[in-house]
């Protein structure tokens, strides 16, 4: 099968080291005989001054004499790694021993030809081209492989940091809230055992039943901002309304959710991770946005993927300030969810305008 460099019948522009100007006649005259199908552009030079200002263009292969009086093949070699040149260089001379030709491969030549065989040459230049080409090839995969885990590397400390946050917002939340309320449930209790008349003593048996109601409603809103009841019994579209209830509803917010798809019958990893965005959404919409009305349009997707898309029609704000690379109390809700939009595997999209509300989207 011929190369890929061969099938490509765009000119090849090769540059001549050569100091006789006969035998670069003489090797266009061969490659025209031997590939009558493909042209070749070649250029001459005889110095390592007109060498070096030649690499300034854009050539594919470099053919260098072997016994030059003024230059050589390894001060070309040379040259080219000084420049970081990556154009192939094919060594060409008119006799060459064997001790010789592997030295001059082992300084970097792609390969070296005798000049009474310029009818191979064609070969030879198609099969140091295809090298080329796998060679770039596998810099430019080499380069993504490294740009991924670069990228995984980053992703992996920001899950870390999103885990701790999350625990610590746990405590915050168990501590502040659950602890003091049964705290406070512990001591009107050892208060009505102390009271001496009955009446005052089931007036502190009363006040503890109803703090100890208010923790048992703390621990189940806890309990439903880390992952609802409702998405495994009912499904991702009942969660995400009970959601919008509970959050919209004390904040005088109207809401509406709306359906695209068919919703699979057994729900992956996404659908949670689909609940707790919208209810970041919709806590940054009551303590910023000054909103009247939201949005939210749940799309389901081929393979299980999910489209979430949530609107306001607030203030918005100015993107670039608000998300200008450091994370702080004003905009940590936000890197929040796109924290946790990239560790699902998706990607999260903000569009806003000061005045203009907030539109955020997401397909996990």
């Amino acid at each position: 099968m011929p190369s890929r460099a061969v099938q490509d019948l765009s000119p090849i522009r090769l540059l001549c080291v050569e100091d006789n100007p006969d035998d670069v006649e003489l090797m266009g005259i061969a490659l025209e005989r031997a590939d009558p199908a493909r042209r070749y552009e070649l250029h001459r030079v005889d110095n390592a001054t007109s060498f070096v200002a030649a690499l300034e263009g854009d050539w594919d292969v470099i053919l260098c004499d072997f016994n030059l009086p003024r230059f050589s093949p390894y001060a070309a070699l040379q040259i080219l790694v000084t420049r970081r040149c990556s154009v192939p260089l094919i060594v060409l001379t008119r006799a060459i021993g064997e001790e010789a030709a592997v030295h001059v491969l082992r300084c970097g030549a792609k390969d070296y030809l005798t000049k009474d065989k310029l009818g191979t040459l064609p070969q030879i230049i198609g099969r140091v081209l295809e090298e080329r080409r796998r060679a770039r090839e596998k810099e430019k995969l080499d380069a993504e492989l490294q740009g991924a885990y670069a990228r995984l590397k980053e992703l992996s400390a920001r899950f870390v940091l999103a885990q701790e946050r999350e625990r610590s917002h746990i405590s915050r939340e168990l501590h502040d809230q659950l602890g003091q309320t049964l705290t406070a449930v512990v001591i009107h209790l050892h208060a009505a055992q102390r009271a001496h008349e009955p009446g005052v003593a089931r007036r502190y048996s009363e006040t503890a039943a109803e703090l100890a109601s208010g923790a048992l409603q703390q621990l189940k809103t806890l309990s439903f901002s880390l992952r609802p009841a409702q998405l495994d019994l009912l499904g991702l579209l009942p969660a995400v309304q009970s959601a919008m209830q509970r959050i919209c509803e004390p904040a005088g917010l109207a809401w509406e959710v709306q359906t695209r798809g068919e919703e699979p019958k057994r729900l992956e990893e996404n659908a949670a991770v689909a609940v707790r965005l919208v209810q970041e959404a919709l806590t940054n919409i009551v303590r910023h946005a000054e909103a009247t009305l939201v949005r939210v349009r749940l799309r389901f997707l081929p393979r299980g993927r999910i489209g979430v898309l949530v609107l306001d029609d607030g203030r918005g704000f100015d993107k670039t300030a608000v998300l200008n690379g450091q994370q702080s109390e004003r905009n940590i809700g936000l890197y929040g969810m796109i924290e946790r939009t990239e560790l699902a595997g998706g990607r999260l999209h903000i569009r806003t305008r000061q005045g203009g509300g907030v539109a955020i989207r997401a397909v996990l």
